[in-house]
């Protein structure tokens, strides 16, 4: 399992700058031509190693050069990096992450984080043959496959235990209404008092 630069503090422009750098090689050994719209949709991809949707990509075209951003164009520069294995498709989110292996041609597994929308590439080789064996022994012929699961990414789950601790920890300024201690504070006491001998 390879855990994502996102979950760890790192130079993010080298994160960048190393994934295009890789593309254009992969590319180069597979004849397959990198456009400049095509590099420039794949830096957007990574800029962010949170998933991004199609639609994000455009207006971040646009704001920099409204020629470059019809849909079209977009989604076959898209569907380019996805062929070239340069990046996957969250299709729970129906966005797009950077593949940081797109020299081998592989099936990925994702952990998708519900909080902060952090996507996790799992490299576990028994995950893919669990479900091949599986669908072999049905009967079953495998034509696409997408393995996602969603949760809470460590950070977001200890931000979530830290935030559930302390407000156990609360004090009420009246700990007696709290403590299981039922009958009422002294000022209300005695104004049942009063009002019941009316």
């Amino acid at each position: 399992m390879n855990a994502p630069q996102t979950l760890h503090p790192h130079n993010h422009r080298h994160c960048i700058d190393d994934a295009l750098s890789r593309a254009e090689t992969v590319c180069a050994e597979r004849g397959a031509r990198m456009t400049p719209l095509r590099r420039r949709v794949l830096e957007l991809v990574w800029d962010s190693h949170a998933p991004i949707g199609a639609y994000a990509i455009m207006d971040l075209l646009r704001a920099a050069d409204d020629r470059a951003a019809a849909p079209p164009t977009v989604y076959r520069a898209l569907e380019f990096l996805l062929e070239q294995g340069l990046v996957h498709k969250i299709e729970s989110l129906n966005a797009f992450v950077g593949c940081d292996r797109p020299e081998e041609r592989h099936i990925s597994q994702f952990l998708i984080c519900t909080s902060c929308k952090a996507a996790i590439e799992l490299n576990d080789p028994s995950i893919l043959q669990a479900v091949e064996q599986s669908a072999q022994q049905l009967g079953f012929s495998l034509n696409r496959l997408t393995i996602e699961a969603q949760g809470l990414c460590s950070a977001c789950r200890s931000g979530r235990e830290a935030a559930e601790q302390q407000s156990r920890q609360y004090v009420p300024s009246n700990p007696g209404l709290f403590s299981g201690n039922l009958s009422p504070p002294p000022f209300v006491e005695k104004r049942l008092k009063s009002t019941s001998e009316d």
